[in-house]
């Protein structure tokens, strides 16, 4: 599989990027400013247009829209989340992955069985809203509504679109004390990907595989 991930430079990520390469996949990482990986700023439009210069002609058979920030953490009701945040915070967690796709769009047509897998999160969940972290999860429920209407638009170019919930995993944005380690969360969105086809697009999954409430 031919495979390009976004935000590959630590975390869930780098855990991804590390799975494909030792199951013999060919991969296209990206980041930001990172000398070991393909450049790419998904807040830039001019960013995109290099990568896909870059990549052109080249079929992919999956782009996996992982980057991702979560800049709200701790923030209060009373007097925070200020305006430049949630700018700044859509511009990577939505913006960026329309960008992705849009500038990629290219490459996954020229794949056999083309699919596309945004990382977003359990706190996008209308169903589930506890409260607080107000960026992150407008952000988040953004992606996933992104990710659904994508799934419609483009089943019929024959490209599969998965949204997917990484699960509580011990990264600098999850934490120490989290459920799971990159290294499980990379294994099961591995699987969730290669599982992907036109009969499941527009799905809102887990890591594991278990529906997650919209």
């Amino acid at each position: 599989m031919r495979v390009l991930i976004t935000g590959a430079n630590r975390g869930v990520g780098a855990a991804m990027d590390k799975a494909f390469r030792t199951r013999g996949d060919e991969v296209t990482a990206t980041a930001r400013n990172h000398p070991e990986y393909a450049e790419l700023e998904v807040t830039d439009p001019a960013s995109h247009r290099a990568l896909a210069l870059r990549l052109e002609g080249q079929a992919l058979d999956a782009v996996v829209c992982n980057a991702g920030v979560y800049l709200d953490k701790g923030q209060s009701l009373a007097d925070g989340y200020p305006m430049q945040m949630w700018a700044d915070s859509f511009a990577v967690n939505v913006t960026g992955v329309f960008l992705t796709v849009q500038s990629l769009l290219p490459n996954l047509q020229l794949s056999d069985a083309p699919r596309i897998a945004i990382i977003s999160s359990q706190m996008a969940s209308d169903e589930r809203a506890p409260g607080g972290s107000y960026i992150y999860r407008a952000s988040k429920a953004a992606a996933l509504n992104l990710g659904r209407n994508l799934a419609a638009d483009l089943k019929g170019l024959g490209i599969a679109v998965g949204v997917y919930h990484p699960g509580w995993v011990q990264t600098d944005m999850g934490g120490q004390a989290a459920e799971i380690t990159p290294v499980e969360a990379a294994r099961g969105l591995m699987q969730r990907i290669d599982e992907l086809s036109l009969d499941t697009t527009g799905c809102f999954l887990t890591w594991d595989g278990r529906p997650h409430p919209f």
